[in-house]
This record gives C-alpha cells, structure tokens and sequence, in this order.
C-alpha cells in the first residue's frame, strides 16, 4: 500500500488554459442538458440531444480528471467511461434521425446501433474488477510512465487489453461510420424536399448539417492525435474543441429564446408566452376537422377556431415543423391529394378537380405545390402508382 500512496503523491497536478477550457465544457454542456431535461418532452428529439450532452460530459469529465491528475484521488474509476465514448457518435445519429424523421426514439429499431459499445463493457469487466494496481499502472502508462509501474499479481488476467488497445481505432471507425449514416440521412431527407423557415435563425436543418461539419472536425482532430500520440496524452485537445462546440450550441440556442423578442417584454404580446395551446392540440384539430382542405383556409381563421393566437400558431409551427404556415398546410394538402389520386371513388375527377377538393385554388398552385413536395407531378405520381397496381 505504501507503493502505491508513494507513486500516487508523485503524481503531479496540472491546472493550465486547456485544463479550465475543459471544465468549462463540461459544466456547460451539463448546464445545457439540464435546461433540456426541465423543458423538453421525454420523447422529443431535443430530449435526445440532452442525452448525447451528459454522454460526451461523462467522457470529457474522465479526460479532465486524467488530465488534471485529480484521477489519482478516483483511481477506481479510471477509464470507466471508454464504452460511453462509444455511444457519443450513434447518439449524435439517433438526434438526427428524430429531428429529420420527427419519429420519436425507439430502441427496439435502433438497438443494433448499441451492440459495439456494449460489447466494449462486457469485455473490460475483468478491467473495471481489477485491484487498484492494476488501474493505477493503466493510468501511469497513459500519463506518466517515468514514474514506473506498480506489480500486480501474476495470475491476474490481462485479456481485456486485446480489445483496449484497439480503442482508439474503435472511436474513430465509430465516428467515420456515423458521419457517413447521418450524410446519408440528411441528404435523404433533403431529397424528399425540405424548406427552411424564414423566422427561425437556424431552424433543424441548419443545425443539422452543423452536426456534420463537428463530425468532420473530430474525425480530423482525432486522425491527427492519433497519428501523433501514442497514449492518451493528446486527449485534452478533443476536450477543448468539445468546449467550443458545446458554447457554439448555447450560443444558438440563446440566440433563438424568447428572452430576446420584445413579445418577452411588451404587454401586448404576452399572449405568446402562454403555453394554452401545443402543437399536437394543432395536429389533432386539421386531422379530425380536415381543415387544411378548405381553400379559404388561412392562420388567422386556424387560430380563431382554436381560440389561440396567430402568432402563437405561427411560432408553433415553425419550430415544430421547421416550414411556415401556408408549407405547412400545403404538405397536408398533398398527402391527402396523394390518396385521393389513386382512390377509385375519385377516378371521375380531373387531377384539377382534386386539387380543388383538398384545398388548391387554382391548377399551378396544386402543381406547384405537389412537385416541390413529391418531387413529381401529379399526372406522373398517377401514371406511376396505378401502373405498379396494374403490374
């Protein structure tokens, strides 16, 4: 025991720039998920996100400590947040999806995704059960190996180290692998049209494709440590770019609060804080109703019959649905249109007609409309299924 208290007491406390930059990543970035956690919807795709937050804090948290050299005060839990590493990208993935899909989380579908990291825990059991010794040695070889090296029993299993010492390369195939779905993902979903809202200053497509570029960055900054550390020693350098990925974020989300609109502070706009109508109220009512489908169809009138206010509705929609009011309706519209197109009870009207009777008032609004939500005209979408009904 004296060996170990004499090693430990060599082991040197360091608290520079990058130390405090780290720190103060984390503690933000746990802020920020507690500000989500208060407020989001536990099935909400910003829920999510708070989750992918505590994730990358708990890893960066185990850097700063190893960093630091306050690990030596909490040897027992060094390295005990490595499988979590491998969780921070498919989480960073699994946000995507539920923003882009607006499908809330499911891990009966996604659960494949977490096979790599919990294997990784199962295989360092023996590691996580291990004397102190042992993570002690783990540590010092990391960090400090001029300081030597503490014996261990000779019986002691070491079989774990064939899958520890791949990790590294197991974080950035992990990364490389995810940054290639959520491509994928994003351009899918761009694909199949998507229309930035005019009032929201990044609204989820934006921010979207800014997950990607982080993506990017860390895969370069995770390259180039790897290539020029050969222990954990360049670490505390993805733990700063976490720190200013973590500040850009609350930068956005600051710059999106109410807190800045004037509707905040003026009397006459308190109406839009209030919190009597949400965006499933607004989903159920033009499901039930069909309202969408009338021509004369406009915010003003939606918003009386759900006795709400205009403005209310609008900023409902928008940050539900990322599109503003008349998108909105418009995609509804089309959907219904879609139906209508291929049902025999509607095969003695013209595709004008139909348009008509979901809500468009004239032929090139309905064309419009349907081309930029489909991706084709109607007449093509017609020939198309009833063919494949025919085949």
């Amino acid at each position: 025991m004296n060996d170990i208290q004499t090693i430990i007491d060599q082991i040197p406390l360091r608290f520079d720039l990058s130390s405090h930059l780290m720190l103060l990543g984390v503690v933000q970035g746990f802020f920020l998920a507690f500000v989500i956690f208060l407020r989001a919807k536990n099935n909400s795709a910003i829920n999510l996100f708070g989750w992918v937050l505590v994730i990358e804090c708990l890893v960066f948290s185990d850097v700063y400590l190893c960093y630091t050299g306050l690990m030596k005060y909490v040897i027992h839990f060094n390295d005990s947040t490595e499988f979590l590493g491998l969780l921070i990208a498919p989480s960073m993935y699994f946000f995507l999806v539920a923003l882009l899909e607006r499908k809330s989380f499911s891990l009966k579908k996604y659960w494949p995704h977490l096979i790599l990291p919990i294997f990784y825990l199962l295989s360092q059991f023996n590691y996580y059960l291990s004397p102190v010794e042992v993570k002690l040695n783990a540590y010092l070889g990391a960090y400090y190996r001029n300081l030597g090296f503490l014996e261990v029993p000779e019986d002691f299993n070491h079989s774990y180290h064939f899958i520890k010492d791949e990790y590294r390369w197991l974080i950035l195939i992990s990364f490389t692998f995810y940054a290639i779905l959520s491509l994928i993902l994003i351009l899918r979903s761009r694909k199949k049209g998507w229309v930035a809202s005019k009032n929201i200053k990044v609204d989820k497509y934006v921010f979207s494709l800014n997950t990607i570029i982080i993506f990017i960055i860390i895969l370069f900054t995770l390259l180039l440590i790897y290539l020029n550390f050969d222990d954990d020693g360049g670490d505390h350098y993805i733990g700063i770019i976490q720190t200013v990925t973590i500040y850009i974020t609350a930068f956005f989300m600051l710059s999106e609060s109410r807190f800045f609109e004037k509707s905040w502070i003026a009397d006459k706009y308190e109406t839009l804080a209030s919190d009597s109508i949400q965006f499933s109220a607004i989903e159920a009512f033009l499901s039930n109703s069909n309202y969408f489908s009338e021509q004369e169809a406009n915010l003003k009138s939606l918003a009386e019959k759900l006795e709400a206010n205009a403005n209310t509705v609008s900023k409902l929609i928008n940050s539900e649905t990322g599109t503003n009011f008349n998108d909105y309706i418009n995609q509804k519209r089309v959907e219904l249109a879609k139906t209508r197109l291929i049902d025999a009870d509607f095969k003695h009207l013209t595709v004008e007609a139909i348009g008509q009777t979901v809500g468009f008032k004239s032929k090139s609004a309905f064309y419009n409309a349907f081309k930029k939500h489909v991706g084709q005209s109607p007449s093509a979408f017609v020939k198309e299924n009833i063919g494949q009904k025919h085949a």
